[in-house]
């Protein structure tokens, strides 16, 4: 798969992540892709297949009134695409020893994307 190819569906995933609709993000993902998340040293998700991942990602839309991921680097290896992310967020609920409803979150991080059958077949976001 060509870099541009992948740059493609890492934007419009993103954009839709973005714009909170969740049928469109599922769109570039791969069926059995593979989503895990890191929070510091803690995996806090570990998820197989794209039903379980639109789960997921439903039940985050009610965390956030809010929230953006802009592109800030890509790096493309041979089996995976590295994105440097600046993410921002308002939070819609209170987080249980944490961050309060109306908190700004503003942090980097940063997402590893591989690719299967011209798809976005695993993700895994770093913060």
């Amino acid at each position: 798969m060509k870099n541009q190819e992948r740059e493609t569906l890492i934007k419009e995933y993103i954009s839709a992540y973005n714009d909170m609709k969740v049928e469109k993000m599922l769109s570039p993902l791969h069926s059995e892709l593979i989503f895990e998340n890191f929070s510091g040293d803690e995996k806090t998700h570990f998820l197989v297949g794209k039903k379980a991942f639109k789960n997921q990602a439903l039940e985050a839309l009610g965390y956030f009134s809010e929230r953006n991921q802009s592109i800030l680097n890509i790096t493309h290896q041979k089996s995976n695409s590295k994105v440097t992310i600046s993410y921002q967020a308002t939070l819609r609920i209170d987080i249980p020893n944490g961050p309060r409803k109306g908190d700004k979150l503003d942090f980097e991080g940063k997402s590893i994307f591989e690719f299967k059958d011209n798809k976005i077949s695993k993700i895994q976001d770093f913060s």
